[in-house]
């Protein structure tokens, strides 16, 4: 018609948001993890099977264990020796017949302990060391790499097995027995797997120091401790928190190998390595008191693994998912 204009695209009605959009608007990082990590099945059924572990350890272990499973982890009775797994001892008794079920509660708190505070002392010095290598330039972080490849090179188990013979009885007479060689493990196994970290935190601050933002913040007057804190180490913990997961499971196995080899804890207390060694002599007549320990072991380690692959897989942003 004359004396008509077209109307132009612009002058459209907005299209009405459709709920998958405001879900989009509302994704914070932390909850675009938590989706992609779902995604992952095997590390959902891994973080179940490893709450099992974990809440039947320390809840049932120290809270209603003491009220419900009353058997003390050091009652002998020779009468029931290498029994197999009833309702009296669901896990059976080992050679002079102390239920396996109390040993297991006991010794898994321990065990998962020295898990997770090796991690943490292998996480604080990988990061600490990588950060001050990957911020700094020339001669120091020359030396920090020359460093880490020193302690690549060692090797690792026969090292432990030197450290721990040469200083356990030492700390034995200042911390007592358990608490020296809880502490002394800690330290080894959380000493000897910081390197991997620190190559990580390193190269992702290589990556991250000369980004936009970093330049922005640095345009602004900010000071270099304050773009690390504020900026550059918040970017680049998600391959720590991988390394994290793998770092529990190699701390588990470590000790159990430790206490296998009869260098870990002393045979009274019953960590999960400990029940091995123990019943290496028996697996031809008692195979529980051996099979009971090394599930539990072979469980926990599968599922932290799991885990650290949902967690690659939820903070990578390359993956579509």
């Amino acid at each position: 018609m004359a004396g008509s204009t077209l109307a132009s695209a612009t002058d459209s009605p907005a299209a009405p948001a459709t709920p998958r959009d405001a879900r989009a608007l509302r994704s914070t990082p932390a909850r675009e993890a938590w989706r992609r990590f779902r995604k992952h099945r095997l590390a959902m059924a891994s973080c179940a099977v490893l709450g099992i572990i974990i809440l039947g350890v320390l809840l049932i272990g120290m809270v209603v264990g003491p009220l419900v499973w009353t058997v003390p982890i050091d009652e002998i009775d020779f009468t029931a020796r290498l029994e197999p797994p009833s309702l009296r001892h669901p896990f059976g008794t080992d050679d002079l017949g102390q239920d396996l079920l109390a040993r297991m509660l006991y010794g898994g708190r321990i065990s998962l302990a020295v898990g997770f505070a090796a991690m943490a002392v292998a996480i604080v010095f990988g990061i600490l060391i990588g950060a001050v290598a990957g911020i700094s330039r020339g001669s120091v972080d020359a030396a920090l790499m020359w460093l880490t490849d020193l302690f690549l090179s060692l090797p690792e188990l026969p090292l432990l097995l030197l450290i721990i013979y040469l200083f356990r009885d030492g700390l034995k007479d200042v911390l007592g027995a358990e608490l020296s060689v809880f502490v002394l493990i800690v330290l080894v196994i959380g000493g000897f797997r910081w390197m991997q970290v620190a190559r990580l935190v390193r190269a992702q601050f290589f990556s991250l120091r000369e980004k936009e933002f970093v330049e922005a913040a640095r345009a602004l007057g900010a000071s270099t401790p304050r773009i690390v804190k504020r900026h550059i180490l918040p970017n680049s913990l998600g391959p720590v928190i991988v390394a994290a997961t793998i770092d529990v499971a190699a701390a588990i196995i470590a000790e159990s190998t430790l206490s296998f080899l009869g260098l870990g804890f002393p045979p009274d207390i019953p960590t999960w390595g400990r029940l091995l060694f123990d019943a290496k002599d028996n697996l031809d007549f008692a195979p529980h008191w051996a099979l009971i320990p090394g599930a539990a072991i072979f469980l926990t380690v599968l599922s932290i693994n799991f885990i650290g692959d949902g967690l690659r897989d939820a903070l990578d942003p390359r993956r579509v998912l």
